[in-house]
């Protein structure tokens, strides 16, 4: 697989957990994941990490997962690369792992004395890319070692931190968030 194969492979794989926390930004609002408790006074994870955003988060990258699966051939075919298709597990799993990702990487933030918003380099940027992997992996051994090669996983590991810090920059300058990290 060539350069440019290998990045849009691992861009395809990665969509369906680069989207939940986008989504979940746009649903969010509702009831606290944490019911408002503390631990050693600080809130667990804080009113940003709710019910309804991370089940929003959740089914809209598991929707675009199924989407992705339907055009993967066509698409494909159109550029020239073998585009890969999600189990149903893997489908909902990078999502939900993305998720989960996000929520540890909130109580981490209220571990170390961040406030809600606060930066926390790389832990903010891979937080999620780690747990859907691992999601993904632990539902779909041997699917994530056919598709998840070395070239995929060190474009992911590349390629998410610009992402993340692009998106989140437009979605300050559009308001959806309070900071641009």
């Amino acid at each position: 697989m060539g350069v440019l194969s290998t990045i849009v492979v691992a861009f395809w794989l990665m969509l369906p957990a680069y989207v939940p926390n986008n989504a979940a930004v746009l649903a969010g609002g509702g009831r606290p994941i944490d019911g408002g408790r503390t631990l050693g006074g600080s809130r667990l994870l804080g009113d940003g990490k709710s019910w309804r955003g991370t089940a929003v988060g959740t089914a809209v990258g598991a929707v675009l997962a199924f989407v992705l699966n339907a055009i993967a051939g066509e698409v494909g075919s159109a550029i020239g690369i073998g585009l890969p298709t999600f189990p149903l597990a893997v489908a909902i799993a990078l999502p939900l792992g993305a998720m989960c990702g996000d929520i540890a990487a909130s109580f981490l933030k209220r571990r170390t004395g961040r406030r809600r918003g606060a930066p926390f380099p790389v832990v903010d940027q891979l937080d999620f890319v780690v747990l859907a992997l691992v999601f993904a992996y632990v539902v779909a051994p041997g699917w994530f070692r056919d598709e998840y090669t070395l070239g995929v996983l060190a474009v992911i590991l590349v390629l998410t931190p610009i992402l993340h810090v692009g998106t989140n920059v437009l979605a300050y300058w559009f308001g959806f968030k309070d900071e641009p990290w």
